[in-house]
């Protein structure tokens, strides 16, 4: 028998008490339309760096993607600088080469490719930040269920400033 894994964001999430639209791929536009924005989470900005450098990869073997929309009618927000940093097998989160940052398409999707994540702190994770002026600064700290995973997906909703 296959136990599922649950650890506490999971639990938070899948209750509903999460009180943001940060998710593992659960978002869809014709969902998007009144959500909350996502808050920002407890050590999301450990280990940032201002105006990381645009970049096509970081490497290879492991991509982080998702979907960024507009708090309140769910709008694609397109052409956005979203910075995304983990521990790789490169070294740590504060290792220069795991930091970048990429923009969104016309519908709000973005994905990097970089080096396999490695657990930090006991657990594996990214961090991913937006710290542009149009909507409010927003950092995360998504938490993977394995580190043998090679991707990992966060959808989130910016709130206009």
């Amino acid at each position: 028998m296959n136990t599922p894994y649950y650890n506490r964001r999971r639990f938070l999430i899948g209750a509903g008490l999460a009180g943001t639209a940060l998710a593992v791929g659960l978002v869809s536009p014709a969902q998007a339309a009144g959500l909350r924005p996502t808050q920002t989470m407890r050590g999301g900005s450990n280990n940032y760096r201002p105006n990381a450098p645009l970049v096509d990869r970081l490497g290879s073997g492991f991509i982080v993607s998702g979907t960024v929309l507009r708090a309140g009618n769910g709008a694609p927000v397109a052409n956005t600088r979203i910075q995304i940093w983990a521990a790789t097998t490169l070294g740590g989160e504060r290792e220069p080469r795991n930091h970048g940052s990429v923009l969104t398409r016309a519908d709000g999707s973005y994905s990097l490719e970089m080096e396999q994540i490695v657990p930090n702190f006991g657990e594996p994770h990214a961090h991913l930040a937006y710290d542009d002026s149009a909507y409010k600064t927003l950092f995360l700290r998504p938490v993977m269920p394995s580190a043998q995973d090679t991707s990992l997906t966060v959808d989130f909703v910016l709130q206009p400033a």
